[in-house]
């Protein structure tokens, strides 16, 4: 894509124990505070199980897209870890052992024999089982893992990284801030809300419809509260270019005031 304010970014994170609920995932509040740290967005994530069929599928689609594209999670080496096969398999390539992975891998296995823990022997079935983290799709670029030297890989606007929050989020903040670093700030953006009570969703809309046809570009939200014991309430905002966002959310909060909303909880 040659207009890099258009480009889209999507997270997928995998495994079988953040859908059973045995784990609870952690990337998508800290990839969208990576994002909107650099003026980017997150426009869509999906979670998938270890299904390797599953996994196929989506990245198929994810190629398709033409999205930058971060997937957390599935690259070890155990049975269940499928998601480097999976993209191999979505992209019609062979894994293959990335010379510097086989490196780095190499080193990690000596560090560890230095501390006491294994061998730096890279033959035996432990070391062996070590080095197939380092096999990638056919044309997969490294990207380092300073927390153990084990890194994740590249391809084709798809960054894999561990499932470890430890090892994952300096790993995509690595790759933003070298392949991405020219779409940082590369649109300007704002985003207003005012939290407003004693009105209901249903007599806004028209409201948030007329934003939209007035102010292309500019986007309204809702998001209303319930069961909280509290007055009815519901946060309403915009989003866009900063002019037309500001102007756009003046006339929001004027709309809002004339149909009877409130923005502080005082009796009507």
């Amino acid at each position: 894509m040659t207009d890099t304010a258009a480009r889209r970014f999507g997270l997928i994170v995998v495994g079988d124990e953040i859908l059973s609920g045995r784990r609870t995932d952690q990337h998508f509040a800290k990839v969208v505070q990576l994002l909107a740290a650099r003026g980017l967005a997150l426009s869509w994530c999906w979670f998938l199980g270890d299904d390797f069929d599953d996994q196929v599928k989506a990245y198929q689609r994810s190629l398709q897209s033409g999205d930058i594209v971060f997937s957390c999670g599935g690259i070890g080496a155990t049975p269940d870890d499928l998601s480097r096969q999976a993209m191999a398999a979505a992209l019609g390539v062979p894994l293959e052992l990335h010379p510097e992975a086989r490196t780095l891998i190499t080193e990690h296995a000596a560090a560890m024999a230095a501390a006491g823990r294994g061998t730096a022997d890279m033959n035996t079935p432990e070391n062996q089982r070590r080095l197939q983290m380092g096999e990638f799709p056919q044309g997969a670029e490294i990207v380092p893992n300073l927390y153990n030297r084990i890194p994740g890989f590249w391809i084709r606007d798809h960054t894999f990284v561990p499932g470890f929050p430890v090892m994952a989020w300096p790993m995509i903040e690595t790759v933003l801030d070298s392949r991405y670093v020219a779409l940082h700030h590369g649109r300007p953006f704002a985003e207003h809300s005012v939290v407003v009570f004693y009105m209901s969703e249903s007599v806004i809309i028209p409201v948030m419809h007329a934003i939209e046809e007035r102010w292309p570009g500019v986007r309204s939200f809702s998001l209303p509260t319930a069961g909280t014991g509290g007055p009815p309430s519901i946060e309403l905002g915009v989003k866009g270019e900063p002019a037309a966002a500001a102007a756009a959310f003046a006339f929001l909060r004027d709309e809002a005031l004339r149909l009877g909303g409130r923005f502080s909880v005082q009796a009507q």
